[in-house]
């Protein structure tokens, strides 16, 4: 009897290697067949190779599970847990072998996965075995040192030569083994504790993920949010200055607003004797002439007011019912003037100066500064009521590129009326405050100065007094500039001239229409 009776029981050990290596086992048969004190005995049981082996009357038992060079970890467990499971009734070690001290990746796998699914625990009953053929290794490499290191240095070589010998030296070791770290070598309690922390390690391994993953959520979460406050941050800056500009333009507008309109009226009154003394001169002075520019989109009605101005200037009355109808629309620039109030007044109607990209036509803006010599004096915004675009609403902006920033200085807006079912229209000054944003700062820029002009049959009769307003309006627009003309520094006076001269000679030297009225 051994140490602790242990000689007295079959061992089981389970067999951890390649094929190759369990085939260098059974060489070992056949080598030492003589030996009448070493016997050793192969068959199968189920999917396991068995290997009895019988030395000085004590019976050890290799189970083997063939592992295959492919197969996967889950694989190689699955073997080694039916080899383990066979192991009943007797002690349970692990004996791991290698070919020539060569300690391979292959195995270093197998043993990894043995502490994966065994639990470290199992490296308290691992032997390694090394087999060996002709030379033995004199040295050991690093890898297979640090295994050695790992399962206490319990490490056997075996050749075929001196088998009998070192499998005794092997079955002491493995006495020892037992006797120091527990007699029944590994049991089924201490798998399913294995099993049991490898669970646990799993769930706290899981749990951990989920831990990273919700602070990694959480971090990105709040460097989002750092990052939106920052933009809201900019963005209220941003408009707390676009704010503060707005009302400084506001208030320098406004400013600039009241000067102007608390010195009108001593300007009328200064420029009242200028005025008088231009209307003495000869009907050939320049002086006498007064010309406007009527401007706006298509449909705005500026034919229809140019018309009726004419007629209402002239002090006429057509009950013509045609003359009622809406005209064709405006294709080129054309010059009329008819005598009012002392005066000659040249109307110019225009098409529409851009296109629908916003490009000017450079052509039709000299022919209506050419027709408008010696002015242009007054531009007439005609905007109808009712009526007000996206194009109206960036047309102020378009004619300031055109005419020059100072163009809202000698403009009037003219409102023209076509609602002929209303007999009670809306007063223009209730129309005008209920009236879009952009209209009123439209209307604020040229100086609050709008009239009304009703164009329709049904209310033909007020067409008169509000002839005579807007004409009271524009010659004070005049007055206020002393008479002078407004210059549009992109053309000289030269340049329009030839261009006037130019279209005379196009249409035969007819440039305009010359209503021979009598005065208002």
């Amino acid at each position: 009897m051994s140490h602790n009776g242990i000689a007295d029981m079959r061992q089981m050990m389970v067999v951890i290697s390649t094929v190759e290596q369990w085939s260098s086992l059974k060489s070992l048969q056949q080598d030492n067949s003589g030996d009448k004190h070493l016997k050793l005995t192969f068959s199968s049981l189920g999917s396991n190779q068995v290997c009895d082996l019988t030395l000085d009357g004590r019976l050890i038992s290799l189970l083997y599970a063939d592992l295959k060079q492919d197969m996967t970890e889950e694989g190689i467990s699955q073997a080694l847990d039916g080899c383990f499971k066979s192991c009943t009734g007797g002690i349970s070690t692990f004996l791991l072998l290698i070919q020539g001290a060569h300690y391979t990746t292959r195995e270093r796998r197998m043993v990894e996965t043995l502490q994966a699914h065994f639990g470290a625990e199992a490296l308290k009953y691992l032997v390694v075995i090394s087999l060996e053929d002709g030379q033995v290794a004199d040295t050991l490499d690093d890898a297979l040192l640090e295994m050695l290191n790992m399962c206490d240095g319990r490490y056997c070589r075996i050749t075929s030569s001196a088998a009998r010998d070192e499998l005794r030296a092997l079955l002491k070791m493995v006495d020892y083994m037992l006797a120091e770290n527990g007699v029944t070598g590994y049991t089924e309690a201490m798998l399913a504790d294995a099993k049991r922390r490898s669970k646990e390690d799993s769930a706290l391994k899981m749990l951990k993920q989920k831990v990273q993953k919700v602070e990694e959520e959480e971090q990105a979460f709040k460097q989002l949010v750092q990052k939106q406050e920052k933009r809201r941050a900019k963005e209220m800056e941003e408009l707390k200055a676009r704010h503060a500009e707005e009302r400084r333009k506001e208030a320098a507008d406004k400013q600039q607003y009241e000067t102007k309109r608390g010195s009108l009226e001593e300007d009328v009154i200064s420029q009242r004797a200028i005025r008088q003394l231009k209307m003495s001169a000869t009907d050939d002075d320049g002086t006498k002439k007064m010309t406007v520019i009527l401007l706006g989109l298509s449909g705005s009605g500026k034919s229809s007011a140019l018309n009726l101005i004419l007629e209402r200037a002239g002090n006429q009355y057509s009950s013509n019912e045609s003359s009622h109808k809406a005209p064709q629309p405006t294709l080129f620039c054309e010059r009329k003037e008819v005598f009012a109030a002392g005066r000659r007044l040249i109307l110019v109607d225009t098409p529409e100066l851009w296109d629908e990209d916003g490009l000017e036509n450079l052509e039709v803006v000299k022919d209506c500064l050419a027709l408008s010599l010696p002015g242009p004096h007054v531009f007439l915004l005609v905007l109808q009521v009712g009526r007000f675009t996206q194009g109206e609403c960036e047309m102020l902006g378009q004619l300031q590129k055109v005419f020059g920033r100072d163009f809202a200085e000698h403009a009037v807006v003219l409102l023209v009326r076509f609602d002929c079912d209303n007999h009670r229209p809306q007063r223009i000054n209730d129309y005008v405050a209920g009236a879009h944003a952009t209209l009123q700062d439209l209307i604020r820029k040229c100086g609050s100065r709008y009239y009304e002009l009703n164009v329709t049959k049904s209310q033909n009769a007020l067409s008169y007094p509000q002839v005579k307003d807007w004409l009271s309006g524009i010659n004070k627009v005049v007055a206020s500039h002393g008479g002078r003309p407004y210059s549009v520094k992109r053309f000289s006076v030269q340049e329009l001239q030839e261009r006037k001269t130019v279209i005379g000679e196009r249409k035969g030297g007819a440039l305009e229409g010359n209503y021979l009225l009598r005065d208002a």
